[in-house]
């Protein structure tokens, strides 16, 4: 999309909850009438110092997740660059609009939302019970989705520690994807998730050829790829993750003490 990667960024807007400084860019398309590209920037001068990722690295770490996700053939996550803007480089993705169910008569549940204990609706996954802010028990839920679970596998070969509710977007075109990468493809076990709902069940079949042509081609094109944006001690580490899923394929069971990410919306 050269539109993505040579047109001027115009600052429309801030998402002020985001960790690091997240803004909300236009592009104007390069036709007259044509409609400008909505995008997420996130400049590298804007990301927060963390005590376990080099500083300065979580630009590329959000394009190097997106390459892994094209590599593989899911689409999850929607189109990311490394290039310049407003207030230096950073990272650069293509704004997802998504189904906003609140405004539906019947009240959908989001992807990943929040039940009464004991009221877990036909085709969703009860992840764990908690007290809400009001000290109300409350039930983490998300979706028995096959678009969802192809998401919790590309988690895994990520080693994604930061997969919010939030995170897991339902396309008005259909698609479900994922968003904010930063804090991916660390060397060491860091998956932090919400979505534990098929942990201990086997990874779908229908995803196990992908994986088989990802891990082949690692090292190779993909690696090359994938070297400009994180190191090689993380590229090894990521063929030995596609592997070992191959070796079992299997939804791991949670065996750390902070298997949720905080907050988890």
């Amino acid at each position: 999309m050269p539109v993505l990667t040579e047109g001027d960024l115009d600052i429309v807007g801030q998402i002020g909850v985001a960790s690091n400084l997240t803004l909300v860019c236009e592009i104007a398309a390069p036709e007259p009438d044509g409609a400008p590209l909505r995008v997420v920037y996130k400049p590298v001068r804007g990301e927060r110092p963390l005590w376990d990722f080099p500083d300065g690295t979580l630009a590329g770490r959000e394009v190097a997740s997106y390459l892994i996700s094209e590599h593989l053939g899911w689409g999850v996550i929607p189109e990311t660059v490394l290039r310049d803007g407003p207030l230096g480089p950073g990272m650069v993705q293509r704004w997802v609009t998504s189904v906003d169910n609140r405004t539906d008569a019947r009240q959908r549940l989001d992807l990943v939302d929040l039940c009464t204990p004991g009221t877990v609706p036909e085709g969703f996954c009860e992840v764990l019970r908690a007290l809400d802010e009001q000290g109300n028990e409350v039930s983490l839920i998300h979706a028995d989705d096959p678009r969802l679970q192809r998401m919790a596998v590309l988690d895994l070969l990520l080693n994604n520690a930061d997969r919010k509710g939030g995170h897991a977007l339902e396309g008005v075109d259909g698609q479900v994807y994922g968003v904010d990468h930063g804090i991916c493809l660390h060397t060491e076990p860091k998956l932090r998730t919400v979505l534990w709902g098929w942990a201990g069940r086997p990874v779908h079949e229908s995803l196990i050829p992908d994986i088989t042509t990802f891990a082949a081609n690692l090292p190779g094109a993909v690696a090359d790829s994938l070297a400009i944006h994180i190191t090689d001690a993380e590229i090894t580490a990521l063929t030995e993750r596609a592997k070992a899923l191959l070796d079992h394929p299997v939804m791991p069971i949670p065996n750390s003490s902070r298997p949720i990410p905080w907050p988890a919306f």
